[in-house]
């Protein structure tokens, strides 16, 4: 099986997973005409359309459900993607139909037809019906109309501004089509979409151990199914990409490049491949130069197309050759600044510029994380091509907020928009030991788009953990207007889930668990547990005035807790999760059960039974102690320590029964 083949299996496996379970219409996530800030709009009285993710940037009801047939057809012309055209075949295929038939015309015949090309073909845009294709890279109309009156099946409309566009319009058809009662239906749309930025996805830019093989194929089809067309490839600890920088891969190992480079093309998903030589580089020496060079070209041979030269976390205090401190005089701010964009230059305007169908340098700069005015920056941006893409991490390494305004001051710093590299749901620092990070993405501006070329970003050393954070980032940077980070949270749970509720249902309480987002500061930028604190809060001075009401209020959650890690390890079919999650759930339904006994603790304690209030103690006591020797795995993280879930007010609740009972 070739990868292309592998990768799409595992569409059917998992990114069809939502359209095999039939999800229900949860709400209109479609945007108004005003770039999306308006609620998904009925058209004629019909019911609200189903919720597509990432959000689109208009769409509305333009008439009824179309029902989806046994027999359907792919009308295809010179210009179809093929991608997006294998996609369709899958997409209909787990919808029920037997064996669609690729045709270069309509037959006349066929019950549902779907024309699927650029936007401007002759049939395509007849059948849009005036729902225009946006004039913006990666952009596509989609309608669906009914056939006449008293007849079955009807007509489906892709049309793609490019290729991708074609592809991502495949991606929303999916999502459009549910099953609630009887056979799958095509909800009756008019959408005219494109993302809001550029550069979408994902940056493997972690310390600690990088991901497999298996788990990078498995994360370029999940940014295709979310609409993403980015990953960088940069893991710190790829002897190959920093500290051995000159020599080439293995052969072993430049072969699973390739393979991750056919698979991303496959899902329209741009390989990005980094190459990270400032700890040693000489930037006056013509040999390095060609080295850095010969790693490229390695790569362009494979099909590579994006490069980056990422020059953090190196000390611009000291050169790493005589012969640079001859050309560029004593290290410092504007000395390595000179150097950096000599180097980034020549590889843009040389190495780049003389290869066909290369898209610009992608760098991060040694300043990468703050709004400083520098030599640094000064000589950067006085001296650094204009094409050269520039990533900057907000106001720190991890930032609590991104703002418009910091945007737009990062992009006068650097001479041009900023591309932003987010620190989040990275954890490889200490702040994060024991922590899964899956809180939706939150507290950066809507207007985003605005200020930078694109968002990537950089998860955590568990790949299919990353998902459910990666999810709404995608979410956000197609169309940060229309973003909603609880309904994209709420999508992002149902994906996973494969559409079932009441495993979506589990997600969303261990995502809960799993909430807290640390900054370097005191204060983390995203809240742990804010659900389960709202529950416990004030339980105490309930439980004084009225103890079997809070017992009662209570129990629900702590069964919620304890059920929701079965749950998920049923309904959910993404082994990578499942594995990366794996600790995390034993200590969730660990700290439910303690939860529990807590509980009958405090009704044993109420009735006046000390003896069920101590054997209740004593199994709340053993379940917590079990939940907090549970250990992150190290072959899996760097940051070794116990597993956190729900920290502190889980411990906190059985402190108090303790308190309670000891009193």
């Amino acid at each position: 099986m070739s990868a292309a083949d592998g990768v799409r299996t595992r569409v059917l496996a998992l990114g069809l997973a939502l359209l095999a379970a039939g999800v229900p219409a949860v709400a209109s996530a479609a945007g108004g005409p005003d770039g999306g800030r308006n609620p998904g709009r009925t058209g004629g009285g019909g019911a609200a359309l189903p919720t597509v993710s990432p959000t689109p940037q208009h769409a509305e009801r333009a008439g009824g459900d179309v029902r989806v047939p046994r027999t359907a057809e792919i009308v295809v012309g010179d210009h179809t993607d093929a991608a997006a055209r294998d996609l369709l075949a899958d997409v209909l295929k787990a919808s029920g139909v037997r064996a669609p038939e690729v045709r270069d015309k309509p037959s006349g015949h066929a019950r549902l037809t779907v024309l699927l090309g650029e936007a401007t073909r002759d049939d395509i845009a007849e059948a849009l019906r005036g729902t225009s294709a946006p004039d913006h890279a990666e952009g596509y109309a989609l309608r669906v109309s009914r056939a006449g009156k008293g007849r079955d099946g009807g007509t489906v409309a892709l049309g793609g501004t490019d290729a991708a566009g074609q592809f991502y319009a495949v991606q929303t058809l999916r999502q459009l089509i549910t099953e609630r009662h009887g056979p799958r239906r095509i909800a009756g749309a008019a959408i005219s979409d494109h993302p809001s930025m550029p550069l979408r996805g994902t940056i493997e830019g972690f310390y600690g151990p990088p991901w497999t093989q298996a788990e990078r194929l498995d994360h370029v089809r999940f940014l295709g199914d979310t609409k993403a067309n980015t990953y960088v490839y940069a893991p710190k600890d790829d002897p190959y990409h920093r500290e051995k920088w000159r020599e080439p891969y293995p052969e072993d190992k430049l072969a699973e490049l390739g393979e991750l480079v056919e698979a991303a093309r496959a899902h329209h998903v741009r390989f990005t491949f980094a190459v990270s030589p400032g700890a040693s580089i000489c930037y006056s020496d013509p040999e390095d130069v060609k080295a850095l060079e010969a790693k490229l070209q390695s790569l362009y041979d494979l099909g590579v197309r994006d490069f980056s030269v990422p020059l953090d976390d190196i000390n611009y205090t000291k050169w790493n050759c005589d012969g640079d401190k001859e050309k560029y005089g004593a290290p410092g701010r504007a000395p390595a600044a000179e150097a950096q964009a000599d180097l980034l230059n020549t590889v843009q305007r040389g190495f780049l510029a003389g290869h066909e169908g290369t898209r610009p340098l992608q760098t991060v700069p040694t300043e990468y994380g703050d709004l400083t005015e520098t030599a640094y920056k000064k000589t950067l941006r006085e001296r650094l091509d204009a094409d050269v893409e520039v990533m900057w991490t907000g106001t720190d390494v991890v930032p609590p907020e991104i703002t418009n305004e910091q945007a737009e001051k990062a992009s006068e710093l650097f001479g041009r928009k900023v591309f932003v590299w987010d620190n989040y749901p990275v954890n490889d620092f200490e702040r994060t030991k024991g922590r899964l990070l899956l809180a939706p993405y939150d507290k950066r501006d809507a207007g985003l788009s605005e200020h930078t070329s694109g968002l990537v970003s950089n998860p955590m050393n568990q790949a299919g953990a990353s998902k459910l954070a990666v999810f709404t980032m995608s979410d956000f940077s197609w169309n940060d207007h229309g973003y909603d980070r609880d309904r994209s949270g709420a999508r992002a749970a149902a994906y996973l889930a494969g559409g079932d509720a009441r495993t979506a249902a589990a997600v969303r309480t261990f995502v809960d668990l799993n909430h807290m987002a640390p900054t370097f500061g005191e204060e983390p930028w995203q809240p742990q547990a804010p659900k389960l604190a709202a529950r416990l809060d004030g339980f105490w001075e309930r439980y004084a005035d009225d103890p079997a009401a809070a017992v009662r209020e209570l129990r629900p959650v702590a069964d919620d807790i304890r059920r929701a890690p079965a749950r998920i390890r049923d309904g959910v079919r993404d082994r990578y999760f499942l594995h990366d999650a794996d600790r995390w759930l034993d200590a969730t339904e660990l700290w439910g059960e303690a939860m529990g006994q807590g509980l009958r603790v405090l009704t044993a304690l109420r009735d006046g039974d000390d003896e069920a209030a101590e054997g209740a103690r004593t199994a709340m006591d053993e379940a917590a102690k079990k939940a907090s020797d549970i250990t992150v795995d190290p072959d899996e993280h760097h940051q070794v320590g116990p597993v956190r879930i729900g920290d502190p007010y889980l411990a906190d609740f059985l402190t108090g029964v303790r308190d309670q009972q000891d009193g």
